[in-house]
Formats: structure tokens, C-alpha cells, sequence
């Protein structure tokens, strides 16, 4: 199920969201990895999803991940999510293929 807003248990208030895919994209300010949603999805593109980078650092770059999510909206910032059950996140199988390339090189496939 991809995108389930939470909203028949009155107490989450919509604020819920599961099977959220994001992006491990490097911030090099930060020098670590960090999570953006990606396109395609009833949630903005790019929008920042924390976790400890810990986490997801063992895998490279662009690397897509599957998260349980958050909605943070703090009054004068841009919305961002926050990872729920961060220490079980991981790759989206959904993008199986695509994470392999990300890891072995695109032209890894190619070559076979």
C-alpha cells in the first residue's frame, strides 16, 4: 500500500503517513546523508525527512528508501517529516532494481 494517510483513528489527526519513499541524497553542508521524498507521490517532492543518518549510511547516494513518517509543521518553517520507527528502515523493494544500480554503478547491467 503506498501513501496510507492514518485518518479512521481520530487521534493521528492526518498527520501520519506510511510507505513514503525517499531519496539518501549527501548534504554537504551537513557532510552526512540525509532523506528527501521523492517524486510521484501525494506528498511534496523534496521534502526533507529526518533520521539519523546512522542509519542510512551505509548505502551510497540515491539509494531509495521505504519510511513511516511524521508531518511536522512548525508555524514560520517548511514543513519536513520525521522517520517513525527509524532504526527499522530500510531499502524500498519496490525500487530493487533501481538500488542495485545505485550500488554496483549503472553501467554495471550492462556490461553482464
Amino acid at each position: 500500500m503506498q501513501l496510507s494517510l492514518i485518518d479512521e483513528v481520530p487521534e493521528f489527526t492526518k498527520s501520519y503517513f506510511i510507505d513514503v519513499y525517499a531519496e539518501a541524497m549527501y548534504d554537504v553542508k551537513a557532510d552526512k546523508m540525509k532523506l528527501k521524498t521523492i517524486n510521484g507521490q501525494q506528498v511534496p517532492e523534496d521534502l526533507k525527512v529526518a533520521i539519523p543518518s546512522k542509519f542510512i549510511a551505509k548505502y551510497p547516494e540515491g539509494t531509495i528508501y521505504k519510511v513511516d513518517t511524521k508531518l511536522v509543521n512548525k508555524k514560520g518553517k517548511r514543513p519536513y517529516f520525521i522517520a517513525k520507527n527509524s532504526k527499522t528502515v530500510q531499502r524500498a523493494i519496490e525500487y530493487f532494481d533501481y538500488n542495485l544500480k545505485v550500488q554496483y554503478g549503472f553501467d554495471y547491467f550492462l556490461r553482464k
